[in-house]
């Protein structure tokens, strides 16, 4: 399944008419173009795509209608041609269940054939025959779990079961290796009897509902009575939040004076439009967010935030390369890799609090941490102080983390009209209680993740990070984009050294376009930021952490990268399982993170390195077979390089990336 080791002599494309080759620089000399060496360039792609689009922009590897396999986008009504943009929300969503056996075995079976608690009327089979003639074939003779654990829990089901199982098909054990006293080497398992607790709303948070209580959040009969009842309240509302605007045109402006003036949004408007006119303004001597919310008792806000007195772990942020929290392709096979490859500092991807104090098992599986992460946090969302005070108690009553970070920049939609994400920027009095009672809650530091405002033109992160230091944040990672832009046009990096001063001697983080060594030394020596935050790049290219700290570029061979690959599919098994579920499972998210590694440039073809994460190559060939399908925008290549790792796809197996702008059909 793995390539030939043998390096293959660059690829170059035969020679075309000197005419046609000369209609084609149009296409290259577009904006937006990375410049290729001309005898990389795949010229029968590039002619095609410049006889078939009648567009003078430039075609990148990946963009849409480009191959003869892809369907054309259809002009809008100026003529021109629409660009793949946003999700494929209407992709396919195949249940585990569909790519699993056709017959499985019964999970029990595995551990003692006689403690199933169904007997016949379990639906899965008891009969081991039964399962092995429609088990599909194995798919090598190494296990990877084996080899590493010395025993692999899945047994017969394993889909390399026949390199430790015996005539019998009994699983087998390497004494040498295996030791039923070695620790698990994933953490931050769900305790079954708080999760049932949990689902049965008896868990109780006696800390979080004394800060509550005091800041008049909670009542005395709702903290003496169910605790998370008001799930189910905050869970289905479907209301459209307002939050609060602080907004300042420019970061010089902000600073200018310490009494501007406080925007508030209060007449309804739509959100999601740039338009904010008829919002009322009211002046603010001194604002302070939470007077509003003053307790008729004795106990102040000041003397809640007391309650628990205890010593704060603490860690030292400077100078460290961070991988920032990714939804989906930032899974713990992933942040292993990039581990490897240099990265300090590791998250789990975003968890919604609510889901959290519910139970949920998926939720609850972003919170894993492998051991070789040795400064880990984890990434929580809400809007409410109630969901958050209480999410913060539960996890520092059951998880092993280093600090815990609030996502505050998250621009989807179904989050930020509920309150959450970049929508809790504006309601500074939220954001305050939301804060302080998680400080209050948790032993380690907390940390906040966050984007330059809400509109493009209107940034006020400057404004709301000096309120961070204040109420006591350890750190805070600003992207250098609002959540209009998305992820569109370059980062402000400029406002993010405004926001780093202001945010002194709290250290803040950068983050946004780093994909070489030179573009962190650029944003690290010019902002003056305490560290960087990597997302895209490392999605790219994982081994930047590498090149950053040996300050030179890695021309990576397609070998290397294979290997990065096979590396991935293995910790994959290891952590998803390596039954025919768990390998379909690490397929798609490797198909996943494909749909971005595919967009990393050789350094070798490049015309002048290094690479720029906003330009996107024409059609090339690499320097070998390898290279050449590695940088394919087209889902079935992908599928292609997962099957010389994962064996043959299932036959109703289908996949599409998240991103539109990430492939073609």
């Amino acid at each position: 399944m793995e390539p030939e080791s043998g390096a293959e002599p660059p690829m170059v494309a035969k020679e075309m008419p000197q005419d046609p080759k000369e209609s084609a620089e149009s296409i290259l000399n577009a904006p937006g173009v990375l410049r290729i060496k001309k005898e990389f360039l795949d010229w029968n792609k590039l002619l095609k795509t410049h006889h078939s689009q009648p567009s003078t922009e430039g075609v990148s590897q990946g963009s849409t209608g480009s191959d003869d396999t892809s369907p054309q986008e259809p002009p809008n009504k100026k003529g021109k041609w629409k660009k793949a943009k946003g999700q494929n929300k209407r992709r396919p969503h195949q249940k585990p269940s569909e790519l699993c056996d056709v017959v499985r075995l019964c999970p029990s079976f595995l551990k003692d054939p006689d403690s199933c608690q169904f007997g016949e009327k379990c639906r899965f089979t008891h009969s081991v025959e039964e399962y092995l003639a429609n088990k599909p074939a194995d798919l090598g003779d190494k296990c990877y779990v084996y080899d590493t654990h010395g025993r692999c829990p899945f047994g017969i089901t394993c889909r390399f079961a026949k390199c430790h199982t015996d005539d019998q098909n009994q699983n087998v054990v390497n004494p040498d290796v295996y030791s039923p006293e070695a620790k698990p080497t994933t953490s931050n398992q769900l305790p079954k009897d708080t999760q049932t607790s949990l689902r049965k709303k008896q868990y109780k948070f006696p800390k979080s509902n004394e800060y509550l209580r005091a800041i008049g959040k909670l009542s005395t009969a709702q903290g003496s009575g169910d605790d998370n009842s008001f799930l189910d309240k905050k869970s289905s509302e479907a209301e459209e939040v307002k939050p609060e605007i602080t907004i300042h045109s420019t970061a010089s402006e902000a600073s200018g004076n310490a009494q501007d003036k406080v925007s508030n949004c209060r007449n309804g408007n739509d959100l999601s439009t740039p338009d904010i006119q008829g919002c009322t303004e009211a002046t603010v001597e001194n604002p302070t967010p939470m007077e509003t919310n003053k307790p008729s008792g004795s106990v102040t806000n000041e003397d809640s935030i007391r309650l628990i007195p205890r010593e704060r772990k603490k860690l030292d942020f400077a100078d460290k390369l961070y991988l920032a929290p990714l939804t989906t392709v930032g899974n713990l096979p992933f942040r292993r890799i990039c581990k490897g490859l240099g990265a300090d500092i590791t998250c789990g991807e975003m968890a919604m609090a609510a889901n959290l104090l519910q139970g949920q098992s998926s939720e609850w599986a972003l919170l894993k941490r492998h051991q070789s992460e040795d400064v880990f946090g984890v990434q929580i969302c809400g809007s409410h102080p109630e969901v958050m005070s209480h999410a913060a108690e539960l996890l520092n009553e059951t998880i092993s983390v280093d600090f815990v970070d609030v996502n505050v920049g998250c621009p989807i939609d179904l989050v930020f009209k509920r309150g959450g994400g970049c929508a809790l920027m504006g309601r500074l009095t939220k954001f305050e209680q939301v804060v302080k009672g998680m400080i209050g809650m948790l032993d380690v530091p907390l940390t906040v993740k966050m984007r330059t405002g809400i509109y493009e033109e209107k940034p006020f992160a400057y404004r709301v990070v000096p309120h961070l230091r204040d109420w006591g944040v350890s750190l805070v990672t600003l992207h250098g984009r609002s959540r209009e832009q998305r992820y569109t046009k370059l980062a402000d990096w400029d406002y993010i050294a405004e926001c780093a001063k202001a945010a002194s001697p709290m250290p803040l983080f950068g983050n946004g376009d780093i994909l070489s060594f030179e573009d962190a030394n650029r944003h690290r020596q010019s902002t003056g930021v305490a560290g960087l935050m990597i997302a895209r790049g490392a999605l790219i290219k994982p081994w930047i952490f590498t090149e950053i700290k040996e300050q030179h570029h890695w021309d990576i061979s397609s070998h290397e990268r294979f290997q990065i690959l096979k590396d991935f599919s293995n910790f994959g098994l290891e952590h998803w399982g390596s039954d025919t579920q768990g390998v379909e499972k690490t397929r798609r998210f490797m198909l996943e993170w494909l749909s971005f590694l595919f967009r990393y440039v050789p350094v070798g073809v490049l015309e002048q390195p290094p690479q720029k994460i906003n330009l996107r190559p024409p059609y090339f060939l690499g320097r070998d077979d390898l290279e050449t399908l590695m940088a394919s925008g087209n889902c079935a290549d992908w599928v292609r390089i997962s099957e010389m790792l994962l064996g043959p796809a299932p036959a109703n197996f289908n996949f599409l990336p998240k991103h539109k702008a990430n492939s073609y059909r």
